[in-house]
């Protein structure tokens, strides 16, 4: 059976404003407040997932992630409201693309497609 996978990427020029990684990324930051928390859980680098907050921050006409820096009572992130916001237009539209293999194209190109490649003529 042939699956439909739909990868959404939306650009800022040549930079990559928000996609998959990047929405899992606030969705982290969201639940666990910090930066360097939701990389943990993301098995990323502080300053990869430092990096791609910075790229979601240039992209956008308001930041989607407020830092406060770290103290002795701690500091964090949080999602601005318009961070909240992208992010649930994002996984909506993610949703609404999912359901998208009842497509008529969909279908035709599934029904086209072998199950399985073939062998390489090339061996």
């Amino acid at each position: 059976m042939q699956r439909l996978k739909l990868k959404i990427q939306l650009y800022c020029g040549d930079e990559i404003a928000m996609g998959p990684g990047k929405a899992d990324l606030l969705a982290a930051i969201e639940r666990e407040g910090s930066i360097s928390a939701a990389a943990r859980v993301m098995d990323m680098s502080y300053r990869r997932a430092w990096l791609l907050v910075d790229a979601m921050n240039r992209c956008w006409r308001e930041v989607l992630v407020e830092t406060s820096p770290g103290n002795a009572k701690g500091g964090g992130a949080r999602l601005t409201p318009l961070g909240q916001a992208v992010l649930r237009h994002y996984r909506a539209l993610q949703e609404r693309l999912q359901g998208s293999s009842d497509c008529p194209d969909y279908q035709a190109l599934a029904k086209a497609m072998l199950p399985e490649p073939k062998s390489s003529q090339k061996e």
